[in-house]
């Protein structure tokens, strides 16, 4: 019998064109360049993959048609439009599965997304060209132009679909191009396919639904690439191969002869093939991601109290002196009528005499404005990083935790996260229908990662609420183990209940601690209230101040049964006026713990404990023929946290958004749904001590900063924090409130209330982002691909020999090197950049040379170095530059 297996054939290759390699496509995008490269190698390989299938199932036969007709079937289920390898749609084979979970329907701890990383991007889409060729690639087919200009400004992680409408048919040259209008889907809007298509034709432009869709296809491939990478896609892909194919062999089937096991081999080995082939790009996708990204742009924030006289001359006669009271104007800080010369008391003469006026020494000086002075103004903080009281990074957090992971490793004491609720109004941005997989696959990277962060007493605590709290815990229990859960704090953060509810108005969310060691885990009380400390303790002695309490306890576990130890006599003896612990005289009083219901009820103390503190805690008041006996509960300064806040210092309303406001202006709108800042100041009093590091990967306002610099200003502490966002209110609100909250601690409308600030510094900077390096990493087109002989060419590194960001090396004819890191970008901070990659804190630094904490130096300017010198140093910067097997 005859088949013909031409539309099985062309269906499978049209998979792997159009779901491993994509349309051709035009833009300055990273993601674009290696597509290129992954279309030119498919090409490069494809006749030798069809020459193995042609000798493995010979053409015109019912197996060629099986082969064509089962590769497609299972590879088209693992790749959703965006590139993203990982369980797109329910896999056929799995029986087992089926009872996991159904295809579209989402299942706890991100089964689903477990092997992905989360790539949490805020980049903003951007208009862009889009190609069709032809079959041969030989000619272009169709041009298309998206327009975004009429896509509103999403909110950080807000989950936006797109919609298309025709815009216009325009000449460019001997082309048409289909010029399309891209906008949010809002409501039951939808893309007016029909109309585009019809439109098109009227202007005399041939276009197919087909033809459209792959356009669509392509435009949403640029924007939503970076979403998931696969951690390892080879593994992945085979082990769900051969699941597949064990679930495809032996159902329906009994018997198998030397033909049907060499053709079920055949399939497996064209199928390994194609997953070496496919496992070669998202391989580079991950390794892109998982390489250290360059330090960029750093600058400082100094108060004027930490500068010296020389320094502050400078200054004020600096030319970015203007910029910098603009600044302060605009933070609120000073006036219109401010003038330098208010800063020495209002005189004019500048000279070594004058000091900063009282009321301006905590005004934060950022050392943007003056770059050019920025390392004399360091050179006044002594030992740099030791000097700093925080840091600030601007960046995707996954990026910044693997980035910074061996300068603070083990070093952080304390770590608050309060991460996207996932719920209506917070909900995390993910292009599947597996929310709460998406979500725990977002958690998941970062608290794996951040976990090396954590000291060996240190604690982890995690804001939720309900959403995700049930899936959040069992995930912390498999990353901390179960026996590290330190307890959950349920806080009254809405006091008024959600008004969104229909039948429970949630007035709460948790905090999770987790611990990285229980047993060596180190928190810390709370400080009473002193009001209610004096209202309290109304009583004193010689001692202090105490309250009384009766030495009997009632609580429903102070039974005899429950502590028989707790339960024994005592002796009063009415004249002499004695209590003791046994019979001294006949007249004594036996006393047992017995409530007024007859009830055997047990005492406060052990028998040696009472009988040490018999003569100064304990009171007896006497009954006409009995006592009563107290204890002297003394002033405790300190109290144990309890599992459940209600208190009003919790709402969020009046402490978070509330409070923002009165720092900013009564319309301030640029951040929602902030923290109370007694919330977070009372989580991090438990896991903190006065001298901790503190991370938090999720800063969203700053809140944590804030709380942290609170707590230094009321207990003279000297808590350090680190800090990450990758949101663009990162230079709109996070630092703007660290700089309000230095100056003053109090605000209102927008004004200091005071000038009761802090000395203090800090850092912030900038990470280079993925598609930063994707987009700066050089690659061949693939045309001239140099593959291995010995190697098949599936399976072999072919990205060995391309250049990646290493191109900003150049060898000189007489023999140094042209290292020229600004064809990256501008503002690379070299000193920051090799102190992460080490591991080292920075204790100095000049133009030429970074000193660390250790006293190891390196030199930084490659201009100034021999020619073993810039050997050295693009060695230490490899890391940064070159990527793959050795």
């Amino acid at each position: 019998m005859i088949y013909s297996d031409s539309r099985k054939e062309k269906r499978f290759l049209d998979a792997l064109e159009s779901l491993f390699t994509g349309a051709e496509v035009e833009g300055d995008s990273g993601f674009v360049n290696l597509m290129c490269i992954k279309r030119n190698y498919f090409r490069s390989i494809r006749p030798e993959l069809m020459e193995n299938i042609k000798r493995r199932a010979t053409p015109n036969t019912a197996f060629r048609e099986e082969l064509f007709d089962k590769l497609y079937t299972f590879f088209h289920r693992y790749f959703c439009d965006s590139g993203s390898i990982y369980f797109r749609h329910l896999p056929a084979f799995s029986k087992i599965y089926e009872r996991v979970y159904q295809d579209g329907q989402d299942v706890a701890l991100s089964w689903k997304t477990q092997m992905l990383y989360y790539v949490k991007s805020d980049v903003l889409v951007h208009s862009m060209p889009v190609e069709l060729r032809d079959a041969d690639k030989s000619y272009s087919t169709q041009h298309f132009y998206f327009d975004v200009s009429e896509c509103t400004h999403k909110r950080n992680n807000e989950r936006r679909e797109f919609i298309y409408a025709f815009d216009k048919v325009k000449k460019e040259g001997d082309k048409q191009v289909i010029c399309l209008k891209v906008g949010y889907k809002e409501g039951n809007k939808k893309s007016q396919t029909e109309e585009i298509i019809r439109e098109s034709r009227k202007q005399k432009t041939r276009l197919t639904e087909d033809e459209l869709q792959k356009a669509i296809s392509v435009f949403r491939k640029q924007t939503e690439v970076d979403f998931f990478i696969n951690k390892d896609a080879r593994r992945f892909l085979q082990e769900q191969f051969n699941l597949w194919l064990y679930q495809y062999i032996f159902e329906g089937t009994t018997h198998f002869d030397a033909e049907r096991i060499q053709q079920l081999q055949a399939i497996k080995d064209t199928a390994y093939e194609i997953i070496d082939f496919i496992a070669q790009f998202e391989d580079e996708l991950r390794r892109i991601w998982e390489k250290p990204k360059f330090v960029r742009n750093v600058n400082y924030v100094v108060t004027l109290d930490k500068l010296s006289d020389k320094v502050l001359q400078e200054i004020v006669k600096h030319k970015g002196v203007k910029a910098q009271i603009k600044e302060w104007h605009e933070l609120g800080i000073v006036d219109n009528q401010f003038l330098i010369k208010d800063l020495f008391n209002g005189q004019r003469r500048i000279d070594d005499t004058n000091k900063v006026g009282s009321q301006y020494k905590f005004l934060p000086l950022d050392t943007r404005h003056f770059k050019d002075l920025e390392l004399e103004i360091l050179a006044c903080l002594g030992n740099l990083d030791e000097a700093l009281d925080g840091e600030l990074v601007h960046s995707e957090n996954w990026q910044a935790l693997n980035t910074l992971q061996r300068r603070y490793k083990e070093q952080v004491k304390c770590i608050y996260i309060d991460p996207p609720y996932n719920t209506s109004s917070s909900e995390i941005v993910y292009k599947n229908s597996y929310k709460h997989s998406s979500f725990l696959c977002l958690i998941e990277n970062r608290v794996h990662l951040s976990k090396s962060y954590l000291s060996s007493n240190g604690i982890m605590e995690v804001a939720i609420d309900d959403e995700e709290m049930e899936y959040l815990g069992i995930l912390f229990k498999s990353i901390f183990e179960s026996n590290n859960h330190v307890g959950n704090i349920s806080i009254m953060s809405n006091p008024g209940g959600r008004s969104d509810a229909k039948h429970l108005a949630a007035a709460h969310d948790y905090c999770l601690l987790y611990a990285k060691d229980i047993q060596k885990l180190e928190t810390s009380k709370f400080t009473a209230n002193k009001d209610v400390l004096e209202q309290t303790y109304n009583k004193r002695d010689s001692l202090g101040k105490y309250k009384e309490v009766p030495f009997r306890r009632t609580g429903s576990n102070s039974t005899r049964q429950a502590r028989p130890n707790l339960y024994y006599p005592l002796f009063w003896n009415p004249k002499s006026k004695k209590l003791s612990t046994k019979r001294e005289q006949k007249s004594d009083i036996e006393i047992l713990p017995i409530d007024d219901s007859g009830k055997e009820r047990i005492w406060r103390w052990g028998k040696e404990t009472l009988q040490s503190k018999l003569k100064t805690e304990i009171i007896v008041k006497e009954r006409k023929d009995n006592c009563v006996i107290y204890v002297k509960d003394r002033i405790k300064q300190e109290i144990m946290p309890k599992s459940i806040w209600v208190d009003s210092k919790y709402d969020a309303s009046s402490h978070g958004t509330i409070l923002l406001k009165k720092m900013f202006s009564d319309d301030f709108d640029k951040f929602s749904y902030p923290k109370s800042l007694n919330t977070v100041k009372d989580s991090l009093v438990i896991g903190a001590n006065s001298h901790s590091i503190i991370l938090d990967y999720f800063a969203g306002s700053g809140t944590t900063a804030h709380a942290i610099i609170n707590l230094n200003q009321e207990d003279g502490g000297n808590r350090k924090y680190l800090l990450v966002e990758m949101g663009e209110y990162f230079h709109t609100v996070l630092l703007p409130r660290i700089k309000k909250v230095v100056y003053s601690k109090d605000w209102n409308k927008g004004k200091p209330v005071s000038c009761e600030g802090s000395s203090h510094c800090l850092k912030y900077y900038s990470l280079e982002q993925y598609e930063e390096t994707l987009r700066n990493a050089r690659y061949e087109d693939g045309e001239q691909l140099e593959l291995d002989s010995a190697k098949s060419p599936f399976e072999q590194y072919v990205f060995f020999a391309d250049d990646k960001l290493s191109h900003i090396v150049k060898p000189l004819t007489s023999g140094k090197l042209k290292i020229n890191l600004k064809s990256l970008c501008s503002d690379i901070d070299i000193a920051e950049s090799l102190a992460n990659i080490l591991g080292k804190h920075i204790r100095r630094r000049t133009a030429d040379s970074v000193t660390f904490a250790d006293g190891s130096v390196e030199k930084i300017n490659p201009t100034k170095m021999d020619k073993e010198e810039q050997i050295h140093f693009i060695s230490l910067l490899k890391p940064y530059l070159w990527w793959g097997n050795a």
